[in-house]
């Protein structure tokens, strides 16, 4: 069983605000820059939970672990498989929001409300996701978008892993007042 990650989560976002800031985290990854503008306004718990696992360095050197292309590319798993978390999980916070390229959602099993760390980003329009998963953010420019589309076309092996590693060197969060 994984260590519970979810005091140090908490501890790293007492000090979040989403009346007065809003929050962009920023990949740095292998394949080049993603940054991702948080929507706290559809899903305020799954934004301050990857606010706080992005403080604690939670995302830094975890690959992403499962590419399809033009549906999604997908990390956070710590041991890069799909089978790991920060050994808690959060309530489901389905919303309207659109899933579609550059849309970034919570990755979970077919618990509503088993999402921990996964997570993945929309290389295209996907309406069967609509309501079932928590889309909480979207990236913040072409370049980002750009790179999530060339993570999406890398080749792939088995269970949808790329054959070459794409890895998020750094997560960091970003505060910009509102």
């Amino acid at each position: 069983m994984p260590e519970n990650l979810k005091p140090k989560v908490d501890a790293a976002v007492k000090d979040v605000d989403f009346k007065k800031n809003r929050y962009r985290i920023d990949l740095d990854t292998t394949s080049g820059p993603i940054r991702i503008d948080l929507d706290s306004d559809a899903a305020p718990g799954h934004c301050r939970n990857m606010i706080g696992l992005a403080k604690i360095g939670f995302y830094d050197g975890v690959p992403f672990h499962r590419v399809i292309r033009g549906f999604m590319i997908q990390g956070g798993c710590p041991q890069g498989t799909g089978t790991g978390g920060p050994g808690y999980t959060i309530p489901a916070e389905f919303n309207a929001t659109p899933h579609e390229a550059g849309v970034l959602s919570m990755a979970r099993t077919n618990d509503p409300n088993s999402a921990g760390s996964q997570f993945f980003l929309c290389l295209g329009r996907h309406q069967h996701l609509d309501r079932q998963y928590t889309a909480f953010g979207r990236t913040a420019d072409e370049e980002s978008l750009s790179t999530v589309r060339a993570v999406g076309e890398v080749e792939t092996g088995p269970n949808d892993k790329p054959r070459q590693d794409v890895t998020i060197r750094s997560a960091k969060v970003v505060e910009l007042p509102r």
